[in-house]
């Protein structure tokens, strides 16, 4: 009997074979080198005004308390204690970690993409990747600049690792960066705190802005990734990388350049009246510690489930934890969060520097990473979990490494 010719299954076969020849590869990608940047030397809590400056004269009342509970011992700032000046600006640290990757085997002008991740741009613009490219001084090459808050350089790095996977590059170099220190001194408070002594004999700005000020840090960190491992020594293979935002459930929580209203909502910096921008500091950091408290472990622990859960994560066989943590303070919140939700990692296994560098925004991931790689402790099959919570409007990543 003869069968009856179908065009439909025909069309289908011809559509079904194209895709099979004409599949995207995907190929591994592997972090090869990893650099970190700390500027000058480490400035310990007793220093930190010498450097900051006092406002109006009188030393802050918030700082004792804050350093007790992020138990911050050292960090580093990109200034020089007697002048005031800077020594690098953000784009020049950048650079100073990128420059670490390079050597004869891999030079600048081999760089094929350049992602870049920092919460303290040195302008509005040009954009932060593409003054540190020009600062560089490499090739023509692909740039993007994630100018968000610590979730930066994490994006910085899946922009990069997307690139390699799909083939569009051979390699990329991820960098985060922070200069902040200029932003935290007391000459951008000064005629705040004038005004309010003149209103009330209290020149003490709000806590909301003197919070961060004694948990801010510069420095940077960079990764080169390449579409195949290192031929000698380890290689860190990214297996995956999972980003998402509260920001559709929660207000701003730490803003820069913009004033909050009653209702949540931000008015920003071109908004207001010009002469108001050095009376209210409109653009230093602000942190509206209640959200934070909040918000940030709870919002972290939920993601985390679903990550594990769409991962099939195997608790038991992460070797290494790498949160980003802002303060000391919430480490033990994170660890009874964990418990709490049946997906703890147990003690040991964390690894941070927080108390030793400073809360360096986007770059700490990196500064971390470059750290536990660089002091023997890795070997291959060791598997590492990067945690990186973002309070601004609550962003979350995590990064799953295996060592190879």
């Amino acid at each position: 009997m003869k069968m009856k010719y179908n065009i439909k299954n025909e069309i289908k076969f011809i559509n079904l074979h194209f895709l099979l020849k004409n599949q995207v590869r995907m190929s591994e990608v592997y972090i090869n080198r990893i650099s970190s940047f700390l500027p000058n030397e480490p400035i310990t809590n007793d220093e930190m005004e010498e450097y900051l400056g006092v406002i109006a004269g009188k030393k802050s009342k918030a700082k004792a308390l804050i350093l007790r509970n992020n138990k911050i011992k050292t960090r580093f700032y990109a200034i020089d204690k007697n002048t005031g000046k800077s020594t690098h600006t953000n784009y020049q640290l950048a650079c100073e970690a990128i420059e670490k990757l390079l050597d004869k085997d891999f030079q600048k002008d081999d760089i094929e993409l350049l992602a870049c991740g920092c919460v303290s741009p040195d302008q509005l613009l040009p954009s932060h990747a593409a003054m540190v490219h020009g600062e560089l001084n490499c090739k023509p090459v692909e740039l993007i600049s994630v100018n968000t808050a610590c979730c930066a350089g994490i994006q910085a790095l899946k922009y990069g690792y997307m690139s390699v996977k799909s083939e569009s590059t051979k390699n990329a170099i991820a960098v985060g960066s922070e200069k902040v220190s200029g932003w935290l001194r007391a000459d951008k408070f000064s005629k705040e705190a004038e005004d309010l002594k003149q209103i009330e004999e209290n020149p003490y700005i709000a806590f909301e802005k003197d919070f961060l000020r004694w948990m801010l840090s510069d420095g940077a960190g960079a990764v080169l990734m390449q579409n195949k491992p290192n031929k000698h020594g380890l290689s860190l293979r990214i297996d995956w990388i999972e980003i998402t935002s509260y920001a559709n459930q929660i207000e701003p929580c730490m803003y820069a350049g913009a004033e909050k209203n009653n209702d949540g909502k931000l008015i920003g910096w071109a908004e207001i009246a010009p002469e108001l921008w050095t009376t209210q500091s409109v653009f230093a950091f602000k942190q509206d510690t209640r959200l934070l408290g909040e918000n940030i472990v709870k919002l972290g622990g939920i993601f985390w489930e679903q990550v594990c859960r769409k991962h099939s994560l195997n608790i038991d066989d992460i070797s290494y934890f790498l949160p980003h943590l802002s303060s000391e303070f919430f480490r033990m919140k994170i660890h009874e969060e964990l418990i709490k939700i049946g997906l703890p990692i147990p003690e040991e296994k964390w690894f941070t520097n927080l108390t030793k560098v400073g809360n360096i925004g986007c770059a700490a991931p990196f500064v971390m990473l470059e750290e536990l790689l660089n002091n023997g402790k890795l070997e291959k099959g060791n598997v590492i979990i990067l945690m990186v919570p973002e309070s601004a409007r609550f962003s979350y990543a995590y990064v799953k490494i295996t060592v190879v």
